[in-house]
């Protein structure tokens, strides 16, 4: 009979056993998460794990030993191209000659830290040979055509998302590229802004036509420092638009001598001219041609001029900016 019992109550006990094991399952999962939890990203956070700025803008400082190995990663970027990031804007990222790399990889995480919700694009406009960066520095047809497709790109995302902004930013010579997609947009076409960084383009380059395709304008990020490349580099190899003297990078642009009144309007007020400053070292931004990408300088100087808001860490004059000399 006791037996018989035992038999009875077996289902009954091996349910409570379950029930326990489920539990004591749960619990340790629970567990596991909240451990997880202060690296886990949020709702509205790509930025994982979260490191600290320091943290975050010494890697990409140690990133500029191997530049290429970000091709290795370019699956980590498709977190940023997400159908509700597109509704929320676009940004186009350049590289430079170098092609892609860790350079304008810093530069799209940046933009995330700095709380940039839209999508993030990373348009390759070279051979992807890094060989080759003579070629995507001098090969103006070539770079004629990108441009054009580029700008084709832009105007299909306006036509299938009217009303989000939409963003350019180059380095070096993607800056430069940067000014002939704005020319080759198509009249009544804009973009809301554009950021320059260490643009290897002539200083006396006519913007006329570029700071009118642009709802905000063009920053210029510029650097005395950056003497090797866009000063003797393109001294010796030429700007991307063909010239054999310094960069606009490296001593700003200048604005010409025979322009309008209106032309010197926008001149005046969509031409914005970023001249490095020993501020900018405290986020790793030492002046040279790619402190400029660190992504910890991207996240405190570029994402506020996409975002619309003003960092707590810094405070930038604008009325103090003044248009260098060459």
């Amino acid at each position: 009979m006791g037996g018989h019992t035992g038999l009875t109550n077996f289902p009954r006990r091996l349910r409570s056993i379950s029930r326990e094991t489920r539990k004591t399952v749960l619990n340790r999962r629970r567990k596991h998460n909240e451990f997880l939890m202060p690296y886990a990203p949020t709702k509205n956070t790509t930025t994982s794990p979260r490191l600290p700025k320091w943290a975050r803008g010494g890697l990409s400082s140690l990133g500029c030993l191997v530049p290429w190995g970000g091709r290795l990663c370019g699956a980590l970027l498709n977190r940023f191209r997400t159908p509700e990031r597109y509704e929320q804007g676009l940004v186009l990222v350049l590289p430079g000659i170098e092609s892609e790399s860790f350079l304008n990889h810093s530069v799209v995480w940046g933009l995330a830290d700095g709380g940039w919700q839209g999508a993030t694009e990373l348009e390759d406009w070279t051979t992807s040979c890094t060989l080759l960066f003579l070629y995507h520095l001098r090969g103006g047809r070539r770079n004629a055509v990108q441009a054009q497709r580029i700008a084709d790109r832009i105007v299909a995302y306006q036509d299938q998302y009217p009303g989000r902004p939409v963003h350019l930013i180059g380095h070096s010579g993607g800056g430069a590229l940067t000014i002939l997609i704005l020319e080759a947009l198509p009249a009544g076409r804009q973009v809301t802004s554009a950021i320059l960084l260490a643009a290897a383009i002539a200083p006396n380059y006519p913007l006329q036509t570029a700071l009118s395709k642009t709802e905000r304008g063009v920053w210029n990020f510029w650097s005395p420092l950056d003497w090797f490349f866009l000063g003797a580099g393109t001294l010796v190899f030429g700007t991307l638009d063909g010239q054999l003297r310094c960069s606009a990078g490296m001593i700003g642009f200048q604005e010409p001598t025979d322009l309008s009144e209106a032309e010197q309007l926008a001149y005046r007020e969509r031409l914005h001219q970023e001249r490095y400053s020993p501020q900018m070292a405290r986020t790793f931004n030492l002046g040279g041609h790619f402190g400029c990408t660190n992504r910890a300088f991207v996240e405190t100087w570029i994402a506020p001029l996409l975002t619309q808001r003003s960092d707590p860490e810094i405070v930038v004059d604008r009325s103090a900016i003044t248009t260098p000399s060459e």
